[in-house]
């Protein structure tokens, strides 16, 4: 698959995301809502539908579709996955956290509108991912509960959140490589590494596929985050949408300033080959995931 066949792979199902994230945060009030406020709903659509490589959400379509599932929930459970990415790109931006102005080219949503209404819009999107995901009525009971769980545990205490203290209280101090991997994995690495199992999971896979998909999205997780950390050094705020060399600005713990950014570089390329490998045995069915793996240690932005 050559790049520009890829490139359109991708903006398709991001086009997909997008359009159902935005009938899913109209102003029509849901069952059991008593009002949807205007400037919380706006605030929570300018921070899901700024653009974005919605690579999650493909990682999870395309999943999916390895294992023959095309129906609605694939994309019930790529918005919920979405909405938490987004809120905790919210969160992350804030002055308590990073403190950043600029996310995807435009003013983050603290700058957008102000502190209280960005704590809120990302509180709203966190609880927002889980109405998504369980309102598909025509699903097994089962899986949703499943992609609950799944989601829940990716994204707290064990997850996403988890990472993003570890992150916080790393910052000015020393960390082993192992430290940081473990660091990078939770911060970064388990909403990418749901994404593929959720995938597999809503197709029903074995248990050995179901691995070989956990691992591919294990993989892949961590050599997006070395792409990012080289990024950060290497690129420019105007290329990224965001500021460039924060990482080192604010003395964060990163492979990148450990090793170096070509051993940086080696070992992401590594990566996405170990992740590629893990998925042989799906033939041409899994040739979207094995080109998404290049794309993303080749990416610019």
């Amino acid at each position: 698959m050559n790049n520009s066949e890829f490139e359109s792979r991708m903006t398709m199902r991001a086009n997909q995301t997008t359009e159902f994230l935005d009938a899913m945060l109209s102003e029509t009030v849901a069952d059991g809502e008593l009002a949807r406020p205007p400037r919380l709903l706006e605030a929570m659509r300018y921070a899901v539908l700024n653009g974005g490589k919605r690579l999650r959400p493909f990682l999870l379509l395309e999943t999916a579709e390895m294992f023959d599932e095309t129906g609605d929930l694939p994309l019930h459970a790529a918005a919920a996955l979405e909405c938490i990415h987004c809120y905790s790109l919210v969160h992350d931006d804030l002055p308590a956290m990073d403190d950043d102005d600029l996310r995807r080219g435009k003013p983050t949503v603290h700058r957008a509108f102000d502190e209280a209404t960005a704590i809120l819009a990302g509180d709203s999107l966190l609880t927002f991912a889980f109405d998504i995901l369980a309102s598909d009525g025509q699903t097994d009971p089962a899986i949703t509960a499943e992609l609950v769980a799944m989601l829940a545990r990716a994204s707290g205490i064990g997850g996403m959140a988890g990472g993003q203290i570890l992150d916080l209280d790393g910052e000015g101090k020393s960390m082993t490589p192992h430290e940081i991997s473990l660091m990078q994995s939770m911060k970064t690495g388990a909403l990418i590494k749901f994404a593929c199992e959720a995938g597999a999971a809503i197709g029903k896979a074995n248990t050995r596929d179901r691995q070989a998909a956990s691992n591919y999205g294990r993989l892949v997780g961590e050599a997006f985050q070395l792409a990012d950390d080289i990024l950060d050094v290497t690129s420019s705020t105007e290329k990224l949408g965001k500021k460039a060399a924060k990482d080192s600005d604010r003395g964060k713990p990163t492979l990148v300033a450990s090793i170096g950014v070509e051993a940086s570089r080696k070992r992401a390329r590594n990566l996405a080959e170990e992740a590629i490998a893990n998925l042989d045995s799906f033939g041409r069915k899994a040739v979207h995931l094995k080109t998404a793996a290049l794309f993303i240690v080749d990416r610019k932005y």
